[in-house]
């Protein structure tokens, strides 16, 4: 039986009645980690360092979007830790990912890239964040992709709105939409 380390590429085993020559190839999880690419500082750069290192602990790929705030504190943690990364890119450059990201993709996507990193994942774990963030944990929640949320935040920075009434609620979008 032959494996790699903990977390990083496929480990064969035997298949039982089949001798080495057919193997079944166990694949590590994958968990999207999502939050603000602002730039963290703090406690929600210290949680998603934490996240990061428990993940690779874990023997889990951390996937993310690859550029800065939460996703690079979640990598760095990571990375210290032994684990891999995967950074699903909004543009076309590799070069933009963070440091620590150990297999940058660039998808010239944008924002459109968050379904990638979603798709890619087995779970999603969110941090705070904003739009991008909502916008991740939404689409996991419509794949069936099970959702985790850590340090609260996501909900109160985004500033909705909620109207009592039908009239109320047109009255108020009609004024946002009107210049």
């Amino acid at each position: 039986m032959s494996s790699s380390r903990a977390g990083h590429g496929p480990c064969v085993r035997p298949l039982p009645g089949h001798g080495p020559a057919v193997a079944e190839t166990v694949r590590p999880v994958r968990i999207a980690v999502c939050g603000s690419g602002a730039p963290s500082a703090g406690a929600l750069a210290d949680a998603a360092e934490e996240v990061g290192r428990h993940l690779a602990r874990a023997g889990a790929v951390l996937v993310c979007g690859g550029l800065g705030g939460v996703m690079e504190a979640a990598a760095q943690g990571a990375v210290e830790a032994g684990g891999l990364t995967i950074g699903i890119l909004p543009g076309t450059d590799a070069r933009d990912a963070n440091p620590y990201i150990t297999l940058p993709l660039p998808t010239g996507m944008g924002e459109a890239r968050n379904a990638l990193v979603v798709r890619a994942a087995d779970a999603v774990l969110a941090l705070g964040g904003e739009w991008g963030t909502l916008s991740e944990v939404a689409l996991a929640r419509k794949m069936g992709i099970p959702v985790v949320l850590f340090r609260p935040g996501l909900t109160a920075s985004l500033a909705l709105e909620e109207a009592p009434s039908a009239e109320v609620a047109v009255a108020r979008v009609l004024e946002l939409a009107t210049p």
